[in-house]
């Protein structure tokens, strides 16, 4: 019997690193040519193995594959497709099979946040019950930092790097001005039920009177009252006053601050913009002239100023999701074990799907 072949698919929201990993599994794979045949990549996601979009790999030359590591964006397309329960659709899975028999794929790699860990662990279990066992592989990725059991998300600690910057070079700007301009710089930052990207903003700060002066998290009600004191004192004790605010911010009711009213592929509420809700409260209550901006793709596509260590993640794990495929294990995903807080120190462990998937950290 001929050598199974890799299908490798990217999934959700980019990050800076994720084209890493991709350079990791293909590049690892080809070391392994005698375990392994070819690495498809399927053209957006989810959707490109659906519709039998598959790109070889085996055609790129060997600098093609190692400029991945550089690379923002995802090479290969990705997507926001959420597979639905095989009760509710079995010819979906019916369809990816046929797809996998077509090409001789033997091992299949989902690089995704929580609900790819959830995919990729619906297709380890039915495609044992569909006849043509496949090992699945789920690869971390989301800048969000949500996914429970790794120490941290390849992705995270590069827009982590990208917002402390961000947030240190403005209120430095605004610090300049404020005496005759601009006394409120508002910084709205992605995450929709997790503040660890906002938190980030917080490493700017190397003594405690630095800015941001002011962080609102996803996790914590938005007090409006509370929230315009801390302003105003801000404005009074510094002259400025430098805010990071998460995407995700909620009232007391739990009503998203920017909430649109409608909703995403995966039935997320989108999400229309918290920092200017924020700077025209600021306006209309305090009166203070203020400027905000979006970070939005910005902070998740900004490999020029990426953390090594997070490109150093991002290829380990992919690294190890073919390493664990050889070793004939599936419904995993590598994931990154701390073993050192100060010298940072990490290795890679192994944690289940079934532990990982559709769950938040």
């Amino acid at each position: 019997m001929s050598k199974k072949n890799i299908l490798y698919a990217q999934s959700g929201g980019v990050t800076p690193v994720i084209n890493a990993t991709a350079c990791a599994v293909i590049e690892t794979a080809r070391i392994n040519k005698d375990k392994i045949g070819k690495v498809y990549a399927a053209h957006n996601g989810i959707i490109g193995a659906l519709n039998e979009e598959l790109i070889d790999t085996s055609k790129e030359t060997k600098t093609t594959i190692s400029g991945l590591k550089h690379t923002p964006g995802g090479a290969f397309g990705s997507c926001r497709f959420k597979l639905k329960s095989i009760e509710e659709n079995l010819a979906e899975y019916e369809r990816l099979i046929e797809v996998f028999k077509a090409h001789n794929i033997g091992y299949f790699f989902y690089n995704g946040g929580g609900d790819s860990a959830d995919t990729a662990y619906k297709v380890s279990q039915i495609s044992k019950k569909l006849g043509f066992p496949v090992s699945c592989i789920g690869i971390p990725k989301t800048i969000d930092n949500d996914l429970p059991i790794t120490d941290n998300c390849p992705g995270f600690g590069s827009v982590a790097k990208y917002v402390a910057v961000s947030i240190m070079e403005t209120s430095l700007d605004v610090m300049s001005m404020s005496s005759s301009s601009t006394k409120v710089f508002i910084l709205e930052v992605m995450g929709r039920h997790a503040g660890w990207i906002a938190a980030a903003g917080g490493l700017a700060q190397r003594q405690a009177d630095d800015p941001p002066h002011i962080i609102l998290f996803p996790e914590v009600p938005f007090e409006q009252q509370e929230f315009l004191k801390k302003v105003r004192h801000a404005v009074n004790t510094y002259g400025y006053c430098s805010i990071v605010v998460s995407e995700g911010v909620r009232n007391k009711r739990g009503k998203f601050l920017a909430e649109t009213g409608t909703r995403d592929a995966f039935g997320h509420a989108q999400l229309g913009g918290v920092a200017p809700v924020i700077a025209n409260l600021i306006g209309k209550r305090l009166g203070y002239k203020y400027h905000w901006a979006v970070a939005d793709y910005l902070q998740r596509s900004a490999r020029h100023i990426a953390s090594q260590t997070d490109l150093d993640h991002a290829y380990a794990v992919g690294e190890a999701a073919v390493r664990f495929a050889v070793q004939g294990k599936s419904g995993v995903m590598p994931v990154i074990k701390r073993t050192s807080n100060n010298p940072y120190r990490w290795k890679i462990a192994e944690a289940k799907l079934s532990r990982l998937a559709n769950r938040e950290k």
